[in-house]
């Protein structure tokens, strides 16, 4: 269907003070003057009873500005398309010429002017409409004007930080609480004197273990075997004990003490003595060497020569005597005062 282009008069009320009378529109008919139509306020239609086109937005703002005694609002002529789909019939037609023949004769008119379209007393809904939807779209365009700015932001706010970080590295921040640095150095010391007592303490308590667990009196040779004892013995006296034992098996001392003498004696070929706890020595005699020296403390079970058969003896042994009350003190049975100690033969 192809364009409709229609005008009408514009009817404007005379001045203010004027009889003029206001010529009529004329009829398309006889030519002559028609009524004058009341104000309009019918929204025309087009096809199937929707709405017709809009006209353009500079007709929509004349309409706006147009002054309160003029009784049309539209004032310039339009061209109207009016798009129907393919397959509607031809009569569709010739009912939108009808209606809007109909529409353009009950438009009041002007002399000497011609509009075309709708008569307009009121403004359309889709005239707001356009206008809202115009105003958003503006105000998208400038909202995206503005992005750059409000996304440089951060961006200004980091080289802040950047400038604070790396600013005046002479300037040291102290922390909100503190203490002088000899506070710490005392707390420093505190702590190690704390954990030096408690080490003092573990290793005191580990070595009363030790002491508690340890023997405090043992046989002079384990394992060895008794092969003369205290008394006499091819006509002379035999003051001590022998045990037999292979060449150089450790000896030890039977109990805590000190050694007195260690090296050369008569008989003995060498000889170690040890004093105790209570006063009496112990002797050990013909062993092949010596492993300690006079003024050394020496624990129940500690090694103290290597057996031998050095001096008056007729094989490896070891010649085991006590002197109870000291060094020139009586020669006494070694078995009876070792088994009194809780050591049996």
């Amino acid at each position: 269907m192809g364009n409709h282009r229609r005008s009408a008069d514009v009817l404007v009320r005379p001045a203010s003070g004027s009889h003029r009378a206001v010529p009529g529109p004329r009829s398309a008919h006889s030519g002559r003057p028609a009524p004058v139509a009341p104000r309009a306020t019918a929204v025309p239609t087009g096809v199937g009873g929707f709405p017709a086109v809009p006209a353009p937005r500079a007709a929509a703002d004349a309409v706006a500005g147009c002054p309160t005694d003029v009784l049309v609002a539209d004032a310039l002529v339009t061209d109207v398309d009016l798009v129907v789909a393919p397959d509607l019939d031809a009569d569709l037609d010739a009912d939108l010429d009808a209606d809007l023949d109909a529409d353009l004769d009950a438009a009041p008119v002007t002399a000497g002017r011609r509009a075309a379209g709708r008569p307009v007393g009121r403004r359309r809904p889709s005239l707001l409409l356009a206008a809202l939807v115009a105003g958003a779209v503006g105000a998208g365009v400038l909202g995206l004007h503005g992005t750059p700015d409000a996304a440089a932001e951060p961006t200004s706010v980091l080289d802040a930080q950047m400038e604070l970080a790396t600013g005046d590295e002479a300037v040291e921040v102290m922390p909100m609480a503190s203490i002088t640095e000899a506070e710490a150095q005392a707390r420093l010391q505190e702590v190690a004197a704390s954990r030096a007592e408690r080490a003092a303490a573990e290793a005191a308590a580990a070595e009363a273990a030790a002491e508690a667990a340890r023997p405090r009196y043992v046989l002079p040779v384990a394992g060895a075997r008794f092969t003369s004892g205290y008394g006499g013995r091819w006509g002379t006296f035999h003051y001590g004990i022998d045990l037999a034992a292979p060449m150089r098996t450790p000896e030890v001392s039977v109990a805590d003490g000190v050694v007195v003498r260690a090296g050369a004696a008569s008989g003995f070929g060498l000889a170690v003595y040890i004093l105790h706890e209570n006063g009496d020595v112990t002797v050990y005699g013909h062993m092949d060497e010596i492993l300690v020296e006079p003024g050394q403390y020496v624990e129940a079970g500690e090694t103290i020569a290597l057996l031998g058969n050095r001096g008056q003896s007729t094989g490896p042994h070891l010649h085991f005597e006590v002197h109870e009350g000291g060094m020139n003190g009586t020669r006494i049975d070694p078995v009876p005062w070792l088994a009194e100690r809780g050591v049996e033969l």
